[in-house]
């Protein structure tokens, strides 16, 4: 097993930051999974922490992705190929897309199904009449973008594992705060 030093290891901030968007974005897929099995009566309640949940782990994501353009990803180790290192590049970026555009769709939807934001201490209400014809089609596209970042979160957990346990090149240590 290779060891890391400091400079091939990401630091606190973006450690943080990597970890806490994986928590909510678990909290938030599992709420949006579990939505059809909610009784209608308190379904609204859980659509709205889905939602500003959501926003929440939107602005992280926003926080990742400036810290990760001023301080550059630890370089990749030497005995990883080509294809490892352009793998995990697309895979990258295809999850930053996904986590930006996900949420940006969800709002959409939301505003447009004539919904009020309700954070607890203030209420923002776009004042949008409902429009099945803009909020049906946005809610299939953000359960369609939602299902295809669930896969490529697993892909990114599994290649995480593979490198762990099977490569056995220490991976896991470049991202765990320990």
């Amino acid at each position: 097993m290779n060891e890391f030093s400091s400079q091939t290891r990401y630091g606190h901030v973006a450690m943080t930051l990597h970890w806490l968007i994986a928590v909510l974005l678990v909290g938030v897929g599992i709420l949006g999974l579990i939505f059809e099995s909610i009784p209608r009566a308190s379904r609204m309640f859980y659509i709205n922490l889905h939602t500003t949940i959501g926003l929440v782990m939107f602005g992280f994501v926003l926080l990742r992705i400036l810290w990760r353009l001023t301080n550059p990803v630890p370089p990749a180790d030497v005995s990883w190929s080509r294809l490892v290192i352009i793998s995990s590049e697309l895979t990258h970026k295809a999850l930053y897309g996904l986590m930006l555009a996900v949420p940006i769709i969800g709002v959409i939807a939301y505003v447009w199904h004539g919904r009020i934001f309700d954070f607890g201490l203030f209420k923002l209400d776009f004042g949008m009449a409902s429009a099945k014809t803009i909020y049906d089609p946005a809610e299939e596209i953000h359960s369609a973008l939602a299902y295809g970042l669930f896969g490529l979160v697993g892909l990114h957990v599994l290649a995480a594992l593979w490198h762990q346990f099977i490569v056995r090149d220490g991976i896991f240590r470049r991202i765990l705060p320990l």
